[in-house]
């Protein structure tokens, strides 16, 4: 692992992105709240994660009072208006959200998702894109990565949120389904950072998110 590890962080770099690597979700926690202090962001946003939940930043970004955030998943809050938020992310200065999948061979970054408001920030608008992903999504390949979110990220995700109804949330498995639940409706495969430094990415030594 250690060796794959090394492998994913120097095709990274190479291909335009800055990583950090630290060793727990706590420490991430710290190191992203100093580079949001050092970026000094007019807005913030951030997708669906885990990974990004258990660092506490979520928590951290909606106490603060001096950054206005842009809270997509709010709660009590209505749909429409969870979708018009999601809308108006896209041009937030900073989003910050997880990776499904890394690959080490050739330092891409992968993602599928059920909209796109993950994945359209992470593409194009904000100014800065602050990732974060345990050691457990990096994987050898283009394909494993594609393979991994299929086939284990995805069914676990579905089978976590209330009322999905997907096959894959009974069986476990990917059937490549038609549900209008389906959460694979939209990948994105990121093989370079550009401009160089834009997107931030904070690999933590531990197994975290799905």
């Amino acid at each position: 692992m250690k060796e794959l590890y090394e492998k994913a962080v120097n095709r990274l770099i190479r291909n335009g992105f800055e990583v950090f690597s630290v060793a727990d979700a706590t420490e991430a926690g710290a190191l992203i709240r100093r580079q949001i202090e050092e970026i000094r962001p007019e807005s913030l946003s951030f997708g669906d994660s885990m990974t990004l939940y258990a660092t506490g930043v979520v928590e951290w970004m909606r106490q603060q009072t001096e950054i206005p955030l842009i809270d997509t998943f709010e709660k009590g809050v209505r749909f429409r208006e969870l979708i018009d938020r999601r809308r108006q992310a896209l041009l937030c200065h900073t989003f910050l959200t997880g990776v499904n999948a890394i690959s080490a061979s050739d330092g891409s970054l992968h993602w599928l998702d059920m909209i796109g408001n993950r994945i359209a920030p992470i593409a194009f608008g904000p100014r800065r894109v602050i990732l974060v992903a345990g050691v457990n999504k990096i994987v050898e390949t283009p394909e494993e990565a594609y393979r991994r979110i299929r086939e284990e990220a995805a069914p676990r995700n579905v089978a976590r949120h209330e009322g999905m109804k997907t096959p894959c949330a009974v069986t476990g498995r990917c059937s490549d389904c038609s549900s209008p639940d389906r959460i694979c409706n939209e990948r994105l495969i990121l093989h370079k950072c550009h401009p160089k430094g834009r997107i931030s990415l904070v690999l933590i030594d531990e197994s975290l998110g799905l």
